[in-house]
């Protein structure tokens, strides 16, 4: 475990070492704030809730995620430091993990500095924080979700804009997996990936958070979904390390 934090301490570090995290939280904050009370329509609603928050956090992260984690491996493969961190006493899952969890703490950061929603919310009316609570509990298993999947595809080529193109493509396939659009497609075309497809939607099951549903299953989905990314993760960087 030790090992595992040393990474991602520096990992973490080197984020705010530079201009460019600042840049997207600023991002980040400024659009959450803009979507959830200009098209969420937060006053109008009339209810103290941060639904329409959580409704756009899944397509903010779409773009945001990808554009942490290009340079997670890729930079390292592009400058050839990869075999130096491979080198070190480390095993080479715990590099993976390590970096993975920096870059999800990161965007924890970023959730976290949202708090002026959730103080807005409680002055205006009389929410239940517990669901609120659930609702950035899910929001964050989003962004790990996207972590994983950005972090093998960096894994996978030298180019920082391929690794962001591939991810966000993938990304989006999860995200609008489960869309009314794409659910009545196939329900009318093929019937049998339709439900495939809601299943492995990270926003119907940011959906049941939202709600303040902390479902088994939906917490065993996110767990598994990231687990097997880092896992292909650690595949691709035990193939392509020296490539």
């Amino acid at each position: 475990m030790r090992n595992i934090l040393a990474v991602a301490g520096r990992e973490l570090g080197g984020y705010f070492a530079t201009p460019v995290a600042y840049v997207f939280i600023v991002i980040f904050l400024v659009l959450s704030g803009t979507l959830t009370f200009s098209l969420g329509g937060f006053f109008a609603r009339g209810t103290a809730d941060l639904t329409p928050f959580f409704q756009f956090v899944p397509w903010l992260f779409l773009f945001l995620v990808p554009a942490i984690t290009m340079r997670l491996w890729a930079e390292e493969r592009r400058l050839g430091t990869i075999e130096l961190l491979l080198t070190l006493p480390i095993a080479q899952w715990q590099a993976v993990l390590g970096k993975f969890l920096a870059a999800w703490a990161f965007c924890a950061i970023a959730l976290a500095l949202t708090f002026p929603l959730v103080i807005t919310v409680n002055v205006l009316g009389s929410p239940d924080n517990g669901v609120i609570a659930a609702g950035y509990l899910g929001c964050l298993f989003v962004a790990g979700a996207y972590l994983a999947v950005g972090s093998a595809l960096s894994a996978a080529t030298k180019n920082q804009v391929i690794a962001f193109v591939l991810a966000v493509a993938v990304c989006f396939l999860f995200a609008a997996a489960g869309s009314q659009i794409v659910g009545d497609f196939l329900d009318r075309n093929l019937p049998a990936l339709s439900e495939v497809a809601r299943g492995v939607s990270v926003t119907d099951r940011l959906a049941g958070f939202s709600r303040g549903v902390i479902s088994a299953r939906d917490v065993i989905f996110f767990l598994s979904f990231m687990g097997f990314w880092l896992f292909a993760n650690s595949l691709i960087v035990d193939n392509r390390k020296a490539a």
